[in-house]
Formats: structure tokens, sequence, C-alpha cells
């Protein structure tokens, strides 16, 4: 079955001949991965925190593929991560700086924001956001529609949709101020990134992509970082705007919704406004048999493996535990995409990630990609 065909069922909620997987991986996680695969792609195509290939993924049999168009591309700046530069300021005025960090494979960094050119309140008379039509910035995605479309289902990336991109203009403190003491400021300023990435999402869907992702982190490992009211006024009527403006470019076209931690109430709302997949349903967070239970027969998952703890700090055995008990509980009638419900990181160990993808692909796997057991433990 081609990996178009198979997310294609999974989303009507039909058992394809597996469930369909989509991994992404820090910069330092992919680096080692292409090495223990002898792959020689270099051309990351997913910059908001990862370092994927389409090489890499499809060596993987992985079954959609991701184009990103919007500011969490300015997670990690590719010349200024080969430059080993420590600080840069992206294209829409975020001063960001590098945070390292040491693992037992080694070391790597990710990216911290370090300023705001919002943060005074004056410089919105004359803050001029970047462009979302300028023709650059969709090259990648017509080019992977026009040669991997036939056999992959294709996913168009405009995540940090509205409040994560507001919050790095204004300050996330002084934007949960905003919200209480001057919704009008806390408008005016949200109205940038919902623009930006509304129009960045109708020019994918009108390229052809099959999906839309979505979101924003607005969960915490307990729940809400936001009220639910709070969601509800600033974001729930933008979002259901950004669903219907897509749909009524193509009915068809799928969306996803992103945040970590616990939302569960909002899930109701996401639904009532047309979400088609929720991701990532971290099982640290949320119980992902119960939501199957509650909201099955209206949404599909995307995600659902612990990143937290089993694919970095288990052993081979538990993860293969792990991804078995999810395609037994919740991808067992379809509705399911399994996935690492973050960038596998640079501290999971080869054999947990290879334990992972045995457990879903199993004989389907290439020959690069260890099969049994005993294979994985030897990694």
């Amino acid at each position: 079955m081609k990996p178009r065909d198979r997310v294609r069922m999974s989303l009507r909620h039909e058992k394809p001949d597996r469930c369909p997987i989509q991994i992404s991986f820090t910069p330092e996680f992919a680096r080692r991965l292409r090495d223990d695969m002898h792959q020689t792609g270099r051309s990351v195509h997913n910059p908001h925190g990862g370092g994927n290939t389409y090489e890499l993924e499809c060596a993987l049999n992985q079954d959609m593929l991701l184009t990103s168009v919007g500011w969490a591309n300015s997670y990690y700046a590719n010349e200024t991560y080969a430059s080993g530069r420590e600080t840069y300021t992206d294209e829409w005025g975020v001063g960001w700086k590098n945070a390292p960090y040491e693992t037992r494979f080694g070391s790597g960094f990710y990216t911290d924001i370090a300023s705001h050119p919002l943060a005074d309140r004056s410089a919105l008379d004359t803050y001029r956001p970047p462009d979302p039509h300028r023709p650059e910035l969709y090259k990648e995605a017509e080019h992977l529609i026009s040669t991997r479309k036939t056999d992959y289902w294709i996913v168009g990336v405009t995540v940090t949709t509205i409040f994560e991109t507001a919050w790095a203009l204004r300050g996330f403190e002084q934007m949960l101020i905003d919200f209480s003491e001057d919704a009008i400021l806390a408008e005016a300023i949200l109205e940038i990134p919902f623009r930006y990435h509304l129009e960045a999402a109708k020019r994918l869907v009108e390229l052809g992509v099959d999906m839309i992702w979505t979101g924003d982190d607005v969960g915490t490992q307990q729940g809400m970082l936001l009220a639910p009211g709070t969601w509800r006024r600033f974001f729930k009527p933008r979002m259901a705007e950004f669903f219907s403006s897509l749909k009524s470019i193509n009915p068809e076209v799928k969306m996803a919704y992103h945040s970590d931690g616990n939302i569960e109430k909002i899930i109701p709302d996401l639904i009532e406004i047309g979400l088609d997949v929720l991701n990532p349903v971290q099982p640290r967070c949320m119980d992902p048999v119960a939501l199957k239970r509650q909201y099955g027969e209206k949404l599909s998952f995307w995600g659902t493996i612990d990143e937290q703890h089993t694919l970095p700090f288990g052993t081979a055995e538990e993860v293969r535990a792990e991804v078995l008990k999810r395609l037994e509980t919740v991808g067992f009638d379809g509705g399911l995409i399994l996935a690492p419900t973050h960038h596998v990181q640079l501290d999971t160990p080869l054999k947990n990630f290879w334990a992972m993808v045995h457990a879903v692909t199993g004989a389907q796997a290439t020959a690069s990609i260890p099969g049994t057991m005993a294979e994985i433990e030897r990694k």
C-alpha cells in the first residue's frame, strides 16, 4: 500500500495494512541516524527545531512528508547553526541565543528567545511583519508536491500559528498580562501571526498539500497554560476562521492542531470548529486510550509515543511494548498516525529508536533497518 493511501485510510477510520508513522529529529540525532543508516542526504527540510531530510524519511518508510512555512522556521537558523554563532535575529525581529546541552551521546544545542521586538508597545505602530506572499517561501512545497505527492501524504506546516509567535514578539509574561489588562492591544498583536500563517496556509492548500498542521503550545503537564475562557475568547474564533477558510479552498484538506501538554478542556471546542487530527497526545499528560474512547469517532490522533521517558530512558522492549499498546488500543480501527510526541532527541539510544520503527513497519522495513530484537539490541 502506498504511504498516502495508508494515511488516507487511517484518517477515514479504516484500518490500513499497517499504522502510518511520522518521525522528526533534532539535528544532532538526525546526524547519528544518517551515519547509522549510511545516508548521505543533507538537505534539511524541516527547520522548525528538526533535522529531517526527505531521503532519511523515505528510507525509514515514513508515510507523511512535511513542508513548513512560518515563524517556527526561526527556531534554527541554518546559517547560524552551521557557523556556530551564539546569537541571531530572525526576520520577525525576534532575537535568539544558543542554549548548549550535553548527553551521553554527545553535545548539541537548542535556541532560546533573547529579545522581543514588540516589548515596547509603541513599537507596534511601526512594526512590519515579513511578507507571506514571497514566492521563495513555497519553492520547497512546490517541488515536494510535484515529485512526491503520488506516493506520500503531504503536510503543510504552519505551527506556532498565533500564540507562540505573538508572545515571541511581545514577551511571554507581558502577553499574558495583556490578555487581562489590555485586550485591544492583545488582539492587535495576535492578528500579526494569525494573518501571516493564514495566508501561508492558504497558499499551501492551493498548491495541493493534503493536510495543514496548525497549533500552539497552550497546555502544561497538568492542564491548560491559558484559562479555557481566555483561549475561547482570543483563539477559538481565529482558529475557526483558519479552518473554514482552508476548507473553502479544498473541502478535503485535513486540519491538524498541535499543543503540548494537557488540553482536554478545549478538545470539544476544536472538534466544534472542524478539527480532524489532534497532535501530539503526550501520554504523560493525557490518556490516549481515554481520548480514543471519548473522541475517536470524530478525531484522529497523531503522536502518542512517550518522548519524555520511554523513548529516551526506557529499554528497547519497553519501547516496543508501548508502540504495540498504542496500535492495539488507539489504532485498532484506524484513526492513528503513530509518532513520538516531539522530535527524537540526542539522548535517545538508537536501539530504542529502531525498536519503535520496527514495531510498526515490521518486515516492510528497508534492509538498512535492523529487524529482530536481537539485531536491535546490538545497535
